[in-house]
C-alpha cells in the first residue's frame, strides 16, 4: 500500500510539473518571436513525453496488479522461499536459485501467463529490473491475447 501511495504523489507531482511546465511553453508562444516559439514548442514536448510516460507506466502497472490478483485467486502467486540476510535483503545465491527454477518452467510452457509473471517476479528478486519488466510485458501479452513481441 505504501508503494500506491508513494507511486500517486510522485505522479501527481508530475503532472502539476507538466501543467506549470505547458504554461511556460505557452507564455514563450505567445511572445511571438521565432526564437521564444521555438523554445515555446521545444518546452511543450518535454511535458507530453512525460504524460505518455506516466500513462504508459501506470498501464503497465495496471496491467501487472489484475493478473496478480487473477493468480492469487486461483492460488499460483509464487511463494516466498528466498532466504533473507539478517536485515531483511534477499540472499543473491537464493534468488538465483529460484530463478533457474522458474525459467526452466518458462521454457517448458512458454505460452502459460502464469510462468511468466512468476518468471518475472523471479528476475526482480534477482534484481534485474530490466528482464523483470520485459518478463511482465510477456506475461500480459499472453494473458490479453496479444501478439508476443519477442
Amino acid at each position: 500500500m505504501r508503494a500506491k501511495i508513494t507511486y500517486f504523489l510522485t505522479a501527481a507531482v508530475l503532472v502539476v510539473y507538466f501543467v506549470l511546465a505547458g504554461h511556460r511553453g505557452v507564455l514563450l508562444i505567445e511572445q511571438g518571436t521565432a526564437l521564444t516559439v521555438a523554445f515555446g514548442i521545444s518546452v511543450l514536448v518535454l511535458p507530453l513525453i512525460g504524460l505518455w510516460f506516466l500513462w504508459q507506466t501506470t498501464r503497465f502497472a495496471r496491467s501487472a496488479d489484475r493478473l496478480a490478483a487473477e493468480l492469487e485467486a486461483e492460488g499460483g502467486l509464487p511463494v516466498d522461499e528466498l532466504v533473507r540476510t539478517p536485515s531483511g535483503r534477499i540472499d543473491r545465491d537464493s534468488a538465483d536459485a529460484v530463478f533457474t527454477r522458474r525459467r526452466a518452467e518458462a521454457e517448458e510452457t512458454p505460452e502459460d501467463w502464469r510462468v511468466w509473471f512468476r518468471l518475472a517476479v523471479a528476475y526482480h528478486d534477482a534484481r534485474d529490473t530490466p528482464r523483470a519488466r520485459k518478463a511482465m510485458q510477456r506475461a500480459i501479452a499472453l494473458h490479453d491475447h496479444k501478439p508476443v513481441r519477442a
